[in-house]
């Protein structure tokens, strides 16, 4: 049987709500939904897969402590998001002490591996671009997330968010190396 067929079939609205009613088979559901989506996301912020899995844990154990009676009012990434966020980055901080001062731009990667050779110059552009842009490029195009989803994650104002993907993407357009990529 494969993972797609053994999926919990329930939306996260009710899987949500039988988890409040004890049902420990919903979070179950909620965690293998998610889990490779907050490993991935916290391998972004934290450069280790070690860390990352240690993220996955904390942001687990914390999403578990808010049942019986979470309310979810978004999507579950935009939950997620700044418990991941937070959890890595403080998790980093905390193993990289000895090492130069933590800067978010050189946290935030947009590949897990390392890119293709077409897709060599969008990595590298998205490298130039200010952390804060690529992270709301990453989560628009990457994590599929609304502004809307994007701004509660960030928890920044909804028009900086949009004001960030707009110059994020007028400098994307703007980069000789990815003409071919804009102008078809």
């Amino acid at each position: 049987m494969s993972r797609r067929e053994t999926e919990d079939p329930r939306s996260d609205q009710q899987l949500i709500a039988a988890a409040n009613a004890g049902d420990e088979d919903a979070f179950e559901a909620l965690y293998e939904r998610y889990r490779d989506w907050v490993i991935n996301l916290a391998l972004r912020f934290t450069d280790d897969r070690h860390l990352a899995l240690d993220v996955m844990q904390d942001v687990f154990m914390y999403l578990a402590g808010r049942f019986p009676g979470f309310e979810l009012t978004a999507q579950l990434k935009t939950f997620l998001y700044p418990a991941v966020r937070h959890t890595a980055l403080a998790l980093r901080r905390k193993h990289h002490r000895s090492s130069t001062a933590f800067s978010l731009s050189a946290s935030v990667c947009v590949f897990a591996s390392p890119p293709s050779e077409d897709l060599a110059p969008l990595a590298d552009a998205m490298r130039s671009l200010p952390a804060a842009q690529r992270e709301i490029i990453i989560l628009r195009f990457a994590d599929d997330l609304s502004l809307e989803e994007i701004a509660r994650a960030v928890e920044i104002p909804l028009g900086t968010a949009k004001s960030r993907l707009h110059h994020a993407l007028r400098a994307l357009r703007a980069d000789e190396r990815l003409k071919k990529y804009f102008d078809r």
